[in-house]
């Protein structure tokens, strides 16, 4: 909206021609989602505590975990809107792919809230249930990959696939696009949800997550750069870049009071809304399945997990100390910032292990 009044303006005024530039107003969002989520953190902790909306913490996890008890949850209420408004006033309002961002990550948000809310409200339940959970997640995957199948009708998408390193292995999945992309917004939603269980450690994967589909995204809507590096183009996926940018200053924003000790936690309305809009932009600019790197250390967190409950489900015996992998290294002795610290070197590497597929193709 502020995007479309001041381009507007650059005939009275020359220098206002700077808003036509992506990467300027990539770099507005992420200032302004950080100023937001800086801005108004206080006051949210604060209403937070004043209802006590506070975490609880199971009995079975981690022992020092007991002292989070009480620290205000739902945070995440705070790092979706930072982005919604960020996204809103530097975007372009006519690119559908940038909606489609937003729609999949407020919905998401609002499975999660549902989640949040009633554990807060009535504890012994937990939340969902882990059926209507999934449901919930396979029913807005499903919107989005027929939101994408109808574009996709009108010569706006594509659902040709890119293989990372296979650079003649590029096949058109049609109609099978719509369990696929189902699959990729619930995995990533789950993923980026079990990742968070320390203080700090989602916001800052995903920040890296983020940061690193930024560059993608710019590089997929450049027609230029796509043809150089043998990726898809996508001709409205650069705008993308601006919601990526929102991601990566309103997550910047919460470590602020995240990092431990953490005065507040995301809780499922931020995890799954974060988890869903990392792997919208991974459907939306056609890296998909370089999901799995540029998002590795979700898969990890995620692989460790279901490692865990088959092991223990067929030999009775478990694999890990505890799952997701983040509480294993806490039960062998690791001080939690130690873990989350070297997690996030983790994600760097994967990060940087993407962008080489870039040229290793």
């Amino acid at each position: 909206m502020l995007y479309e009044l001041l381009f507007g303006l650059q005939d009275v005024f020359s220098p206002f021609n700077v808003f036509r530039y992506i990467t300027f107003r990539t770099a507005l969002s992420a200032v302004t989602a950080l100023l937001l989520t800086l801005l108004f953190a206080p006051s949210l902790i604060r209403w937070l505590k004043a209802k006590q909306v506070g975490q609880r913490i199971r009995s079975e996890g981690p022992p020092d975990h007991n002292a989070k008890a009480g620290t205000p949850t739902i945070g995440g209420l705070l790092i979706v809107g930072s982005i919604v408004i960020s996204t809103l006033l530097w975007m372009d309002l006519h690119n559908r792919l940038v909606w489609v961002a937003l729609g999949s990550t407020l919905a998401f948000a609002v499975l999660g809230f549902i989640d949040d809310y009633l554990n807060v409200i009535h504890p012994r339940r937990r939340g969902l249930s882990v059926r209507s959970k999934f449901a919930g997640q396979i029913t807005v995957g499903l919107m989005v990959g027929g939101i994408l199948l109808w574009l996709s009708s009108q010569g706006t998408f594509s659902t040709q696939l890119a293989f990372p390193f296979f650079k003649e292995l590029s096949p058109f999945l049609n109609w099978m696009y719509l369990p696929f992309a189902t699959l990729v917004l619930v995995a990533a939603s789950n993923a980026v949800n079990l990742t968070d269980g320390l203080d700090g450690l989602a916001a800052g994967t995903t920040l890296i997550a983020a940061g690193t589909y930024t560059a993608f995204a710019y590089l997929a809507g450049h027609v230029a750069m796509a043809e150089y590096l043998n990726i898809i183009y996508v001709p409205d996926a650069a705008e993308v870049t601006i919601f990526v940018g929102a991601i990566v200053g309103a997550c910047v924003g919460f470590l602020w009071f995240n990092c431990h000790p953490a005065e507040v936690f995301m809780g499922d309305t931020g995890s799954l809304a974060l988890g869903a809009a990392v792997g919208t932009v991974a459907l939306l600019i056609k890296q998909e399945l370089n999901l799995f790197f540029v998002g590795g250390l979700f898969v990890v967190e995620a692989l460790s997990v279901i490692i865990q409950v088959g092991s223990y489900r067929f030999t009775g015996k478990r694999v890990f100390r505890m799952a997701p992998l983040h509480h294993h290294f806490e039960m062998s002795g690791w001080p939690e910032s130690k873990v989350v610290v070297r997690f996030w070197i983790l994600a760097i590497m994967f990060a940087l292990l993407s962008l080489a597929t870039l040229k290793l193709r």
